[in-house]
């Protein structure tokens, strides 16, 4: 994108947040809750792959019958693992039909009650009108809704809570707490409809949320010579909270969209970018503690980050053979540049990953590292036999 084109982007981004429709104030992602086969499995896991660490526990221990949650913090990030006790529970139909996944985007909001009632009085299907819960610790206001597939929007109002999750949570106290990795927050999270549908979403967003399309690409811009797709992001009107959203586009091979759709079984959360403030240390930790990533782009690509950072007028602060050596992607706009890598599933189906992000300005997502990345992903399908 050329220097006309960001100036553009930028134009709209200050206008987006300057007149931003006010009637969903969102002030941050309150915790990402994923429906998984084993949580006590899972949370080893994330604590181990990632650093993330032992925060709440809600079980038979806490009068859970039937199910059970384990929450993991790392800085302002919050997982929170969910497993059904019972084969009679809905939660066995999410697993079944999709594998571990991203069930619920829980949004922090100041009151939950207005911001159920501004999005379904727009046309939002509810899932779980306001409800209050209670403890010796206050009280927490939730009520969500259903967004694309299965996956959830949860309004989450805790300021007249102090305890250490949610009711019915206890803390969660572990002899094994592995050292952090250097994760910061959710930057982002991308979402992958079907055919024809990213417009769908892409107006539901702004007509039910009040939401912003501020970046979008079509199939000339993410290809390769055999895969393309389509994807436009979506942001509220502080800038918290964004959401991509890709659809497939016609290609000889079949794209990365399409194998999620196909072994998710429909629509759902894609990948999770988290921030960093140090890159090279936190992938470097990740990778010792097993962490798989996506094959190391070309020399090519490398001998060019030079002159695209150049094109900007940016200086690259970190040591690019540091970076080669990692498999970490270089990228630049206007504002800055940004540094990026994403790992392999991080299940067996090949459905959800992760994105490693840190921002020096940059407010992209890594367009200029689009060929490269999706020629990894269409090297590891080629593997799974599913390109």
């Amino acid at each position: 994108m050329g220097r006309l084109g960001w100036a553009l982007v930028m134009y709209t981004l200050e206008k987006i947040f300057e007149g931003a429709q006010d009637f969903l104030p969102l002030l941050g992602t309150d915790y990402v809750e994923f429906y998984v086969g084993n949580a006590k499995q899972a949370a080893h896991f994330y604590k181990t792959a990632f650093g993330f660490q032992s925060h709440a526990y809600r079980g038979l221990e806490t009068g859970s019958k039937d199910s059970v949650s384990y929450v993991l913090t790392q800085d302002k990030i919050k997982l929170m693992l969910t497993t059904p006790l019972t084969s009679k529970s809905p939660i066995n139909n999410y697993i079944v039909k999709h594998g571990d996944g991203v069930k619920i985007i829980a949004l922090w909001v100041e009151d939950a009650r207005q911001a159920y009632k501004e999005t379904t009085s727009r046309g939002a299907k509810s899932y779980m009108e306001p409800t209050v819960e209670k403890d010796e610790h206050g009280e927490v206001v939730r009520a969500g809704i259903y967004t694309y597939g299965e996956t959830v929007h949860l309004f989450v109002e805790r300021k007249n809570y102090n305890g250490a999750f949610l009711p019915g949570f206890k803390k969660w106290e572990s002899d094994y707490n592995p050292p952090i990795a250097g994760l910061k927050y959710i930057d982002h999270m991308v979402g992958n409809v079907g055919w024809n549908q990213m417009d769908v979403w892409v107006k539901w967003y702004e007509d039910v949320m009040g939401f912003e399309n501020f970046l979008s690409f079509d199939d000339k811009q993410i290809h390769t010579e055999y895969s393309a797709l389509m994807s436009k992001v979506m942001s509220n009107g502080n800038g918290r909270i964004k959401f991509p959203i890709n659809e497939p586009a016609e290609g000889k091979k079949r794209s990365q969209i399409e194998e999620y759709l196909d072994f998710n079984e429909g629509a759902g959360v894609q990948h999770i970018a988290v921030a960093t403030d140090d890159i090279v240390a936190t992938v470097t930790q990740l990778r010792l503690n097993g962490v798989e990533f996506l094959s190391t782009p070309p020399e090519e690509y490398y001998k060019a980050v030079p002159d695209r950072l150049e094109a900007f007028s940016h200086e690259l602060r970190e040591d690019i053979e540091s970076l080669k050596a990692l498999g970490i992607m270089i990228d630049a706009d206007e504002e800055g540049y940004l540094l990026q890598i994403f790992t392999k599933p991080v299940e067996d189906r090949p459905t959800l990953f992760f994105e490693i992000i840190q921002r020096m300005g940059a407010k992209g997502f890594g367009a200029g590292n689009f060929k490269a990345l999706f020629e990894s992903i269409e090297r590891e399908q080629a593997k799974r036999g599913t390109l």
